[in-house]
């Protein structure tokens, strides 16, 4: 078909329905074109609503993915009340300030409150609230995988509660709401600086607050790699985002009534597209050169890097610009992973930060040099360019500002950061009181780098009475020198690992062998429970260490053994 079909045109389509209605009167057959119209652009805004809010289960995949598996069921809670608790605060208080009239030269708007709290079909703009609900939900959650795996779930509800109610609104205000960047021409379409750098520089704030994960730095500084427990979940959540995105950016143009709008919808898919493809191959190319291996889960990151950049001016930029918007972002992605992590001292576990923060803003301020009407690229003068780095430099020193009022406020009164038994046996337990997120599967063991042993598989803290054997050879070993060599082997929780190898390395011992098992005593392991209902025994992950030693005495290992992992409770 060509392009000047009719048969593409929305306005001819409505013009046949007024004929087949039998509708003659030229006055009345206008009114139901204009009914139609609107019908259609809020279905279209409404299909972006849903997309965007699907984007929950995306984050919630990579987050999960990317961390380990003791952590799974406190992700994926964490994400599920980013959207809970942010839909009701943002109906009440988000949305009054993000929309309401200037005050202090747009800085600031007067607020309302519960939007529509009465208002029936047809006398409130419910497709508006749905939508910035959506996109409200979605920077609140950035932050859940910069913070991943050693905070407090209730400190996160807090946070997650404060940014739907106060500063996203605000920063929003000045870019959407009518406030005074958007009055000065800054242009974010769809929010890599209004919604992804909001979410990555409370990301870098919380995470910098919160500290490290424990062993994710040595005593010299340098970091240490701790995988995640499935790529494939986390790719899983890679490819729901980059299908949701086309909602994100595509219906941002909030109609499609027309052959402009829709012309326009059909542009920004492609430039979204082209950014993320472009942005992810550029990221394997730099992995491989640098790693000479392709890396997954960066190419994985570069992927939603593109799809970052590319946000704030995926309207307004040709297919070329966005590719190379996207390259831009692919590169730059993995050299902003290692600086946080590496010189910054920064622990991302996702790589939220590189991805939202630094990309958003990259992306925010190369739509000054890639936009075809009032780029720099494209004749446009620096005055555009110089807007964009205002409104990125603005909004970061409002978050950062902002932000690390709210952290710090609640890690000196309620806690911000788990506790070291927490994190080490995993916050699904602690926090929720889940022995496992994969009951049903194969328990996952420990990873072993750099002489240090990262849990994923659970159980519950009455299973830690460790089993000590040495056994009585009759025929004694000895090794040149005449000492007597005898082999202890220790089964303990996995978890307690850590804390035991200090112990044996502080009276001399340090070669060890590390064996996965598993097993139940005669309690048939400790009681768990799945939403109230005891759940049947099953056999535990332990590890059993053997331990040969010659010159130190085995009293000397049994009682530093003894003393890390004895509890008391019968396992």
């Amino acid at each position: 078909m060509g392009s000047e079909s009719n048969f593409l045109r929305p306005h001819f389509l409505l013009y046949i329905y007024g004929e087949t209605a039998g509708i003659k009167n030229k006055e009345e057959k206008v009114m139901n074109i204009m009914d139609l119209a609107t019908g259609l652009d809020t279905a279209w805004v409404l299909l972006g609503a849903a997309l965007v809010f699907f984007m929950q289960a995306g984050f919630a995949m990579v987050e999960t993915g990317f961390t380990r598996a003791k952590n799974a069921g406190n992700i994926i809670m964490k994400n599920l009340m980013d959207f809970s608790l942010g839909t009701p605060i943002f109906w009440i208080l988000g949305f009054g300030i993000m929309f309401g009239a200037n005050v202090f030269g747009g800085w600031l708007s007067v607020p309302s409150f519960f939007q529509g709290a009465n208002a029936l079909p047809g006398d409130y703009n419910f497709a508006t609230l749905i939508f910035q609900t959506v996109f409200c939900a979605t920077a609140a959650t950035i932050v859940s995988g910069a913070m991943a795996e050693r905070t407090k779930f209730s400190a996160y509800i807090v946070y997650s509660m404060v940014i739907s109610a106060v500063i996203y609104p605000v920063s929003g205000h000045w870019v959407w709401g009518g406030g005074w960047l958007s009055e000065l021409g800054f242009h974010d379409f769809a929010g890599s600086t209004a919604v992804h750098m909001v979410g990555g520089v409370a990301a870098l704030v919380g995470a910098k607050i919160l500290g490290p994960r424990i062993g994710k730095y040595k005593k010299d500084g340098t970091s240490v790699a701790i995988p995640g427990h499935s790529l494939t979940l986390g790719a899983l959540g890679v490819f729901i985002l980059w299908f949701c995105w086309f909602g994100f950016n595509g219906c941002s143009t909030v109609a499609m009534s027309d052959t402009e709008s829709s012309s326009l919808a059909a542009s920004v898919f492609v430039t979204t597209n082209l950014a993320a493809a472009c942005a992810t191959v550029a990221t394997m190319v730099v992995t491989w050169v640098r790693y000479k291996k392709p890396d997954v889960s960066m190419t994985l990151n570069g992927a939603l890097a593109g799809l970052v950049a590319i946000t704030a001016g995926c309207d307004s930029v040709t297919p070329l610009g966005a590719a190379v918007i996207g390259t831009v972002a692919g590169i730059l992605v993995v050299f902003a992973v290692e600086f946080i992590d590496k010189k910054l001292k920064i622990d991302d576990p996702v790589g939220a930060v590189a991805v939202h923060g630094c990309c958003g803003a990259a992306g925010t301020i190369m739509t000054g040099l890639f936009a075809a009407k009032g780029g720099l690229f494209y004749g446009g003068g620096f005055s555009f360019l110089g807007i964009q780095t205002l409104g990125v430099i603005t909004v970061i020193a409002w978050v950062a500002v902002t932000m690390t009022i709210v952290f710090l406020i609640i890690k000196h009164t309620m806690g911000l950061r788990a506790s070291a038994e927490e994190e080490i046996e995993g916050l699904d337990i602690h926090e929720h009181g889940l022995a496992s997120s994969y009951a049903d599967f194969m328990p996952n063991v420990p990873t072993i780098l750099t002489g240090r042993s990262e849990t994923v598989g659970q159980e519950t803290p009455e299973s830690a009475v460790p089993i000590i054997r040495v056994p009585d050879n009759t025929e004694k070993k000895v090794d040149k020198d005449g000492h007597t060599i005898t082999k202890i082997t220790v089964v303990c929780k996995e978890s307690k690992f850590e804390a035991l190898k200090h112990a044996l390395n502080e009276i001399g011992v340090t070669g060890m062998t590390l064996t996965h098992v598993l097993g139940c005593g005669m309690q048939k392991g400790s009681s768990e429970y799945y939403r109230g209902v005891p759940v049947e025994a099953n056999l535990l992950p332990k590890i059993k260490v053997d331990i040969v030693v010659c010159r130190v005495p085995v009293s000397d290992v049994i009682k530093a053994a003894v003393k890390i992992l004895y509890t008391g409770h019968i396992g």
